[in-house]
């Protein structure tokens, strides 16, 4: 190993620091850079093909410029390898894997060397500029800045944040709002992202977490912990909804977020273009929540439908178009508020629905289990759906219906049996005539009925169930009344060994 030529260069180092110091990056980076634009000039001078490597002393600024070679069994590339004979030349106890390191003259710069030295020292200096702008704003997605608008191209604004630059693309800007440049503009930093052109910095006025920092600002309350926001929703520039929670019983959460004569929420209004704002204190009874949801509509019943997610609200029917509100906006933002899909009816609606469904419950009880309307009434009251619930229900506690005795109870058990036993039969029968496969009914979802009733179409495999649409399947099986949504989740169940085969393969690939 040959000691490398240091040529000292003091200067290099006071050039470093003024560059470091005048856009507020490391030290060390700006070091790194020279050292490969030094690294460029070399191989410029004596060959591409070399391994030449530079360093810059960070005490005296002396540079240091070597050549590379690698010992290795069988010569690829003569510029950068030698045999272990050729090494034992140079270093007696040579093996394969060590380096020989030669010392190469002082570089003298020529016009070339030096304007690629200097690109070279500028993009890696532009580099470290990003990094630093990057790591500055990586950590702070979920803030709210302050900047000057710098450019406007096609409604979307660039965003001069000091250090950075945030762009604030329209569809982000609350509707009606105009800048130009030179205003400043107040938004929310959600995503950071890297890129080669510098940090995106992506800011919104329309995220609803931008009106949650903006209350915390304001309620102090809020930015202490004090009180929580627990959900947001935001049709921005025209109304929102937030629910707030707060553990101290001597707090008022909503009375803290309106302010004095209104003022703390009034600042909020007024940065958001005059968004109105309805503050609803939070419940963890779900009925309670919906009710002030909804409100100023006033809610009669709430019923959640757990299993898909949903709620329905009956209101009067005086109050159906206030629920809904205009163009749908306050049903709109109740169900973003809550994360659930809601559905409105009118009392009226409600009542007309549950008396169809008194009707066809008691009308299939009178048949299939060929009792009088009295037995099949009372059936329906005590909430038997099908007959195979009451198959499935103990006999004492069929007995315990007012007006059934032990034998009034063994009898409808029996009859419940007959019938269940005949339904099997007649869908047996019906699937050796008709040739469908089991899996309607295991994999898809469909009831033994609904099963026949496709298969009569030509719909026999799990395959052409998968295959339909949500209204084809529905009035396929119309006598069964299978709301779209029920008929949905069936055929996604049906599809399901579709998607089955493609995550073995990937499994199987990963593995």
């Amino acid at each position: 190993m040959y000691a490398a030529s240091v040529q000292p260069k003091v200067e290099l180092l006071h050039i470093a620091d003024t560059v470091a110091r005048d856009k507020g990056i490391n030290r060390e980076d700006v070091l790194s850079a020279m050292e490969q634009a030094i690294q460029k000039a070399g191989r410029t001078k004596y060959g591409p093909e070399h391994d030449i490597r530079a360093e810059i002393d960070r005490r005296t600024g002396g540079i240091q410029m070597r050549r590379f070679r690698e010992v290795v069994e069988v010569v690829e590339d003569e510029a950068k390898h030698l045999t272990v004979k050729e090494a034992q030349r140079y270093k007696k106890d040579a093996a394969v894997g060590d380096f020989i390191i030669d010392s190469l003259p002082p570089l003298d710069f020529g016009r070339i060397a030096a304007q690629t030295a200097k690109q070279v020292i500028v993009q890696k200096v532009r580099e470290a500029e990003r990094d630093k702008q990057y790591n500055e704003f990586k950590d702070r997605t979920g803030e709210v800045v302050t900047g000057v608008i710098k450019r406007v191209e096609f409604g979307n604004l660039t965003v001069d944040l000091g250090v950075a630059e945030g762009y604030l693309r329209r569809d982000e800007l609350i509707a009606r709002e105009v800048y130009r440049q030179g205003d400043r503009v107040k938004a929310y930093i959600f995503d950071v992202r890297k890129d080669g052109r510098g940090p995106q910095i992506m800011l919104s006025r329309t995220h609803p977490q931008f009106m949650a920092k903006l209350f915390a600002q304001e309620v102090p309350e809020i930015y202490e912990g004090i009180i929580q926001i627990k959900s947001v929703a935001r049709d921005p520039g025209s109304r929102a909804k937030i629910c707030v929670f707060t553990e101290d019983g001597s707090i008022d959460p909503v009375g803290s977020c309106v302010g004095m004569r209104g003022s703390r929420v009034q600042a909020v209004v007024s940065e958001l273009q005059g968004e109105k704002v309805d503050i609803i204190p939070w419940s963890e009874d779900l009925a309670t929540l919906v009710v002030r949801a909804l409100q100023p509509a006033e809610v009669v019943k709430v019923v959640l439908d757990e299993e898909n997610n949903r709620i329905e609200a009956v209101v009067p029917d005086d109050q159906l178009s206030r629920a809904i509100g205009r163009g749908g906006q306050n049903v709109r933002l109740a169900s973003m508020l809550l994360g659930l899909q809601m559905d409105i009816i009118t009392e009226s609606e409600d009542s007309e629905r549950r008396m169809d469904e008194f009707k066809q419950r008691s009308e299939m009880f009178r048949i299939g289990l060929d009792v009088d309307d009295v037995i099949a009434h009372l059936l329906v009251a005590e909430g038997f759906g099908s007959i195979e619930d009451i198959v499935q229900t103990p006999l004492e506690e069929l007995m315990e219906i007012e007006g059934f005795d032990e034998g009034i109870a063994q009898e409808l058990m029996n009859r419940a049996l007959a019938y269940v036993e005949n339904e099997r039969q007649h869908y047996m029968d019906q699937q050796a005539a008709l040739g469908f496969e089991d899996a309607l009914v295991t994999e898809g979802g469909l009831t033994p009925r609904m099963a026949v009733l496709v298969a009569q179409k030509g719909v026999k495999s799990l395959d052409d169930l998968a295959d339909l649409a949500t209204d084809e399947l529905c009035e396929l099986v119309a006598p069964e009344r299978l709301t779209k949504q029920e008929a949905e989740q069936v055929i996604m169940a049906a599809r399901a060994h579709w998607f089955a085969g493609e995550d073995e393969a990937a499994a199987g690939e990963q593995a």
